[in-house]
């Protein structure tokens, strides 16, 4: 599967980018523009078809749509995400595979909050459309990962940064 997926990012790799892009950051952005779409589209769904539009009302607390939905798209996205920098950008991480868990749900926690406080901001303060919200903050939280995985999640040793 790995080697599928690197097949095909390669493929627009080399004749358009491997001159300005190093290969890593090329395939992180493809993996991560793959799990940022799917979530998105898995956001639009939730929000306008599963939730209409409405309040969440569960037993003990009652959640926001644009909420909710970003919940709802992150249980797809969270192992999505995991999976495809764990094995196809950074498999040269000597980390264990639980230690890069372990930072990988760090970063994520901090994504999480990063996407409510965004999201609260660019739908109840600047009153712009829930998914172009979801959009806007998107961005904003790919450049954080890309550089908190880089150095922390999937740091790979000086010795091997080196060889490659």
């Amino acid at each position: 599967m790995r080697r599928s997926i690197l097949k095909i990012i390669d493929f627009f790799y080399i004749p358009f980018f491997a001159k300005w892009i190093p290969v890593r950051t090329f395939r992180y952005a493809a993996c991560g523009g793959f799990t940022t779409a799917l979530d998105l589209v898995l956001y639009y769904i939730s929000y306008h078809f599963i939730l209409r539009e409405r309040l969440l009302h569960l037993p003990f607390v009652t959640i926001s749509a644009p909420i909710a939905a970003f919940l709802m798209a992150f249980c797809v996205s969270f192992p999505t995400g995991f999976s495809l920098s764990k094995f196809v950008v950074f498999p040269e991480s000597m980390l264990r595979g639980r230690t890069q868990l372990a930072r990988y749900i760090l970063i994520v926690a901090c994504n999480i909050s990063l996407n409510y406080i965004f999201l609260k901001f660019f739908v109840d303060i600047c009153h712009i459309y829930p998914t172009i919200s979801k959009a806007l903050t998107a961005i904003i939280i790919a450049c954080f990962s890309y550089l908190t995985q880089k150095h922390f999640t999937f740091r790979i040793s000086r010795r091997l940064k080196a060889k490659g």
